[in-house]
């Protein structure tokens, strides 16, 4: 059973073990999308385990932001490695991901062989609230540790009327956010030097395992050579996979096509899984034809109530493409399913892995200095906008199914309005909050007959 550390100690150093059943354990709990997560990181490794300190954290973090791909697995695996060199890195982030990979591939399978249970409808339309209540609720989380001044403040609702009303893509968001760090760091560097002191002490935690002037260990240190042999390492596993799949299925087949497609679209998904479901919809559907679009909506929703990142609807996209392309005949769909879902999955997640593994030590290198942490702080502020942004659109589609014109549904809004209380006000955690509103919505759609 777990326990938290003294408070007045910092915690006795994690072996490779306890992180890794750590790590297993967040698989499962990761719900909520990449607010969501981060929010239960920041409760499970600063508030409660005290592993990594809320400014190493934040810096961390704010990298990930910077790079393509699931910020949230990209921040697990960099605090693994961070901790448990290499090993600790590819099992912190295979983990965040595997259990969502295994559980969609059940799912996807009840969905094609036996199509829309009423059970599993009625707990979808429980869950759905009870995640926009969970980014909101992590909105205010992070919001409250990273807006420390009027400034960031300001920064924050730029960045969210720049996505909302002006539909700017989230790399110029980023980028402008970084470019006002930049230059305000050095006009006014009170600003955006928050934090100081002892991170999780500051804060009241207690010391931390990895705390603000805790050394760079001598794993995390920027070489060269190690630069080479990570991006070396990475682009030989992306060639073999990919010649694997030409020589076993042809240059044209499916497999082949399908790590081809995702690869591009790992290496564009700027601002989360929502920035890039467009490509990703206008190639599966429209392009390859892998499934429909009414196909790609349910398996936006599987993705929205399934742990681990949100981009996993690509595992149901090569699922439902590798069932009806019948990939190793009439006979083996499950299989064909199951391989394409390993398939995309792979090269959706492996530049993930090479960005921290590769970029890592160049970031140790300048946590506490504000000309490289200025931008980085004005990047978080900005992501708390576009979280916001994230609830607002999660809200409109649960509360207005049918769009604006549509009726509004008063039996969501009255389980998001709970999940929300039970968040801001009894703390409630995310499994028994997400375990209650799946029974709700079950309990709702069976009296209305639905």
């Amino acid at each position: 059973m777990d326990t938290a550390p003294s408070p007045t100690t910092a915690p006795p150093d994690v072996g490779f073990w306890e992180a890794l059943r750590f790590w297993l354990k967040l698989g499962f709990i990761s719900f909520g999308g990449p607010a969501g997560q981060i929010a239960i990181m920041h409760t499970e490794l600063v508030e409660r385990r005290r592993w990594i300190s809320e400014k190493r954290f934040l810096h961390a973090l704010n990298y990930c932001m910077l790079l393509p791909g699931p910020e949230a697995q990209q921040l697990a695996t960099y605090i693994g490695w961070l901790m448990h060199r290499t090993r600790g890195g590819l099992v912190a982030g295979a983990l965040f991901v595997l259990p969502s990979l295994f559980i969609l591939i059940a799912l996807s399978w009840v969905y094609l062989a036996y199509g829309k249970l009423p059970l599993v409808a009625g707990l979808f339309y429980g869950l759905k609230p009870a995640v926009t209540a969970l980014v909101v609720h992590a909105a205010h989380r992070i919001g409250t540790r990273a807006l420390k001044n009027g400034w960031l403040w300001g920064i924050a609702a730029a960045a969210f009327a720049g996505i909302f009303a002006l539909d700017l893509p989230f790399p110029f968001i980023v980028l402008g956010a970084a470019a006002i760090g930049h230059f305000g760091g050095r006009w006014a560097p009170e600003v955006f030097a928050v934090g100081g002191g002892h991170g999780a002490a500051q804060r009241g935690y207690g010391p931390a395992l990895i705390d603000d002037g805790t050394p760079t260990p001598r794993h995390a240190r920027f070489s060269r050579g190690r630069l080479a042999r990570v991006i070396g390492i990475g682009a030989g596993l992306w060639l073999a996979a990919m010649a694997g799949l030409v020589a076993t299925q042809g240059l044209n087949g499916a497999l082949a096509q399908m790590g081809w497609f995702f690869t591009k679209a790992a290496l564009l998904t700027f601002g989360g899984a929502y920035a890039v479901l467009p490509y990703v919809y206008q190639g599966a559907v429209e392009q390859h034809h892998w499934l429909t679009g009414a196909q790609m909506i349910d398996g936006l929703a599987l993705g929205e109530t399934t742990p681990g990142p949100l981009i996993m609807v690509v595992a149901f996209v090569g699922f439902v493409g590798g069932w009806t392309r019948q990939l190793f005949g009439p006979d083996a769909l499950f299989l064909a399913g199951t391989a394409a879902a390993c398939v995309v999955t792979f090269f959706t997640f492996l530049p993930s892995f090479v960005f921290i593994l590769a970029g890592g030590p160049l970031i140790e290198s300048t946590h506490g200095k504000l000309k490289f942490t200025a931008p980085l702080t004005a990047i978080t502020a900005a992501v708390v906008g576009v979280i916001l942004n994230l609830a607002l659109f999660f809200a409109w589609h649960v509360l207005w199914p049918d769009g604006w014109a549509g009726r509004f549904d008063w039996a969501s809004a009255l389980i998001a309005i709970g999940a929300g209380v039970a968040l801001f006000r009894f703390k409630l955690g995310v499994m028994p909050l997400l375990a209650l509103c799946a029974l709700v919505g079950l309990a709702v759609t069976q009296l209305a007959g639905r």
